[in-house]
């Protein structure tokens, strides 16, 4: 029957499933408002895989602790690489017709090492000032002139910079090398997704993600309600390199 194990790991992969449920939401609604502007059907693709395996491994927890219980014998080898399905039951044939033979099944997928795991960012991500002594901070910002500026003072004085353009780029860096980022500088005035919703799907990604966003105006209601949800603080433009990089030490001190 279902231990304490089984019912944290129940929880904790259902929580995961409806973080991804709702990621998938949003991707579909800004892909009917955006048609063909960013590249929504492959992202939506790869939440979907994800939320499959997520299904599958959470029914099949579910059915062994059960068929443990019942019949006495242990439940079968838990496998550690998911391979890819769908949860979706495969259509019949039409009366009359045979069914078109399945095809073979897909040879599972070995997941990539995680980011935490090897200690390394990802090759292919463009880092500015790679071998800088101190953190790693992600810079989102689309006018190419300010994210210069901010980047130049940021890696003279030691840091390294990941800069993104909008928001989705942002979010598919942070998927890579979230655990080496150790603060998000974010516009609050993105193409397509402000700074308030790249908060929220960072947020999904991480909890506990350290992020300060960055604008010459922000609606103090919004900001208010980004701090109450664990915006670490507020950095205005334009940019002094004495107060940008004091805001920046102050929150990553106070993150440790």
């Amino acid at each position: 029957m279902l231990d304490h194990e089984d019912l944290k790991w129940i929880a904790t992969t259902s929580t995961e499933l409806n973080s991804m449920l709702q990621q998938i939401s949003r991707y579909a609604d800004l892909a009917r408002q955006h048609k063909g502007e960013y590249n929504y059907i492959e992202m939506l693709g790869e939440r979907v895989e994800l939320a499959s395996k997520s299904a599958q491994a959470l029914f099949d927890r579910v059915t062994s602790s059960i068929l443990e219980g019942t019949t006495g014998k242990p439940p079968p080898a838990k496998p550690r690489v998911q391979p890819r399905f769908s949860v979706m039951p495969p259509p019949t044939a039409p009366e009359g017709k045979a069914p078109a033979p399945a095809p073979p099944p897909a040879a599972p997928v070995a997941p990539p090492q995680p980011v935490a795991a090897t200690g390394k960012i990802p090759g292919q991500l463009r880092v500015l000032n790679p071998d800088g002594p101190r953190e790693l901070i992600l810079f989102v910002e689309d006018e190419p002139e300010v994210a210069e500026l901010a980047s130049e003072m940021l890696t003279r004085e030691g840091y390294k910079v990941i800069l993104a353009k909008d928001g989705f780029e942002a979010l598919r860096i942070y998927e890579q090398a979230g655990p080496q980022i150790g603060l998000i500088i974010l516009d609050f005035f993105l193409p397509v997704m402000d700074g308030d919703a790249v908060f929220d799907e960072l947020r999904l990604l991480n909890p506990n993600v350290n992020v300060v966003l960055s604008s010459g105006f922000a609606e103090q209601s919004k900001l208010g309600a980004m701090l109450a949800r664990g915006l670490r603080g507020f950095i205005p433009k334009p940019y002094s390199r004495e107060k940008l990089l004091e805001q920046v030490r102050s929150i990553l001190d106070s993150a440790r």
